[in-house]
């Protein structure tokens, strides 16, 4: 077996009332576990501008320099303006990237504009207790000098005249004269939005109310659902208050920039480019596990955390190919993935039919219990107890960690071998055959 590095420490886990019990120890720090390189196994994956425990200054810098191809003329001093943030953003290796691109926006156009009015409107998707923590961590009630208005899917709505027919926003994001969309492109949920008009995702799930979100949240995933944020997006009412998008962008070794336009379509064709030759890579290497155990032991919701920058329901609703358009691309779970053990994750109604959760405390196991969403659900007293019980009722050594890591991958040796044995195979087929027909597809060249 291939000898490998020493496990990469992930991102640490901010306490949180929206979380189970806090974890005593993590995942990574288990006997045995090893970790592989993003870059190891994808050479061509470029080096990122930060990784985990770098200084924000880049991400300052390229967000000043972003903004430098934008007119802000439209901005008056006195107008009021809608800084748009989605509380997913903060979940990209530990959030400070995304924190900082958002900050950096309001100081830029302030220095700009003259401007002292600009406002965060944060969008939370179930509650404000996430945006409420989110905005203490970050200090962001301090920087925008306590500006900041929450809201969420069920707050009062706004109609919006679109091409579709009516449509309802939520009417505190548009309440302002001109939106800044500060956004990110983490590609979460590929086997729904499919890379097809993903900038535009968040003009449904993140500003609009519960009754449009569920028009498209509902039609998951035909692509018919991603007329409904391009309807609102391209909307007069819309228009008229829109300046720019700001976007965060990621690959899977880490964060790479930031972009911004005036013209979110655009913007969106470069992100979708990159997103496809990068993080499709990542994703084909996923399909092609033959089996495994998967460990949630990363920040907020369980289905969002990351492994070399991919989240981990890119690996549960394989191994389907959802970026080809032609296809259908309805997943009932990857039958790859043997059993979930939960170590730490923000409590949430998910499930994956007919795979057994095993529980890291009791307290975690009785709410999983709870949701009575669960094919079958053990309960251990400690990681290392909940492991040996996924050992043996899978028999298979194999274990990916979604611990919030990007640049490298926490696993077992076992699966290290496996993925390293694939990549090369994967990568040549994603350069000579899928690249090609996704991007024509999407008619990108």
């Amino acid at each position: 077996m291939t000898a490998f590095a020493p496990t990469v420490m992930p991102p640490p886990i901010p306490r949180s009332a929206m979380g189970y019990r806090y974890p005593p120890s993590r995942a990574a720090e288990l006997p045995g576990m090893v970790s592989v390189t993003v870059r190891d196994l994808f050479s061509d994956i470029p080096a990122p501008l930060m990784v985990l425990g770098d200084d924000t200054d880049k991400i300052r810098a390229a967000t000043v320099a972003a903004l430098n191809g934008v007119d802000l003329a439209r901005i008056g001093p006195n107008d009021s303006v809608n800084i748009l943030c989605s509380e997913h953003g903060f979940a990209m290796m530990g959030g400070d990237a995304y924190a900082e691109t958002v900050r950096a926006v309001k100081d830029e156009v302030e220095r700009r504009t003259g401007n002292r009015k600009l406002r965060l409107a944060f969008s939370s998707a179930t509650n404000t207790l996430e945006g409420q923590e989110i905005i203490a961590q970050y200090k962001l009630d301090e920087h925008f000098e306590g500006r900041i208005v929450q809201f969420g899917p069920y707050d009062k709505g706004v109609e919006i005249q679109t091409e579709i027919g009516v449509l309802y926003g939520i009417g505190a994001a548009y309440k302002a004269q001109h939106i800044i969309y500060v956004h990110y492109d983490d590609p979460r949920e590929t086997h729904f939005h499919r890379l097809n008009g993903r900038a535009l995702k968040a003009f449904t799930m993140s500003y609009a109310r519960i009754e449009t979100r569920g028009i498209f949240h509902n039609n998951f995933p035909t692509s018919s659902a991603n007329i409904v944020p391009r309807a609102l997006y391209e909307s007069p009412f819309v228009q008229e208050k829109f300046v720019c998008a700001v976007m965060l962008r990621s690959s899977p070794s880490g964060i790479m920039g930031v972009d911004a336009a005036r013209d979110l379509i655009a913007l969106d064709k470069r992100m979708t480019k990159e997103l496809l030759r990068y993080f499709g890579k990542m994703i084909h290497l996923f399909d092609s596990i033959d089996d495994c155990i998967a460990v949630m032991d990363g920040h907020r919701w369980l289905h969002y955390q990351h492994a070399g920058g991919l989240t981990s329901c890119n690996l549960f609703f394989g191994p389907v190919d959802h970026l080809d358009l032609e296809i259908d691309s309805k997943s009932p779970g990857n039958p790859a993935v043997k059993a979930v053990v939960v170590n730490y994750a923000w409590k949430s109604a998910f499930t994956l039919k007919n795979i057994p959760f095993v529980a890291a405390h009791p307290k975690i196991a009785s709410s999983l219990e709870r949701q009575n969403l669960h094919y079958k659900v053990l309960s251990a007293d400690t990681l290392e107890q909940a492991m040996e019980k996924a050992y043996a009722l899978t028999r298979t050594r194999k274990v990916i960690i979604f611990d919030g890591s990007y640049g490298a991958i926490n696993c077992s040796p076992e699966l290290a071998d496996e993925l390293v044995r694939k990549a090369p195979a994967v990568s040549k087929e994603v350069d000579e055959v899928l690249m090609p027909k996704w991007l024509s597809q999407r008619r990108l060249t």
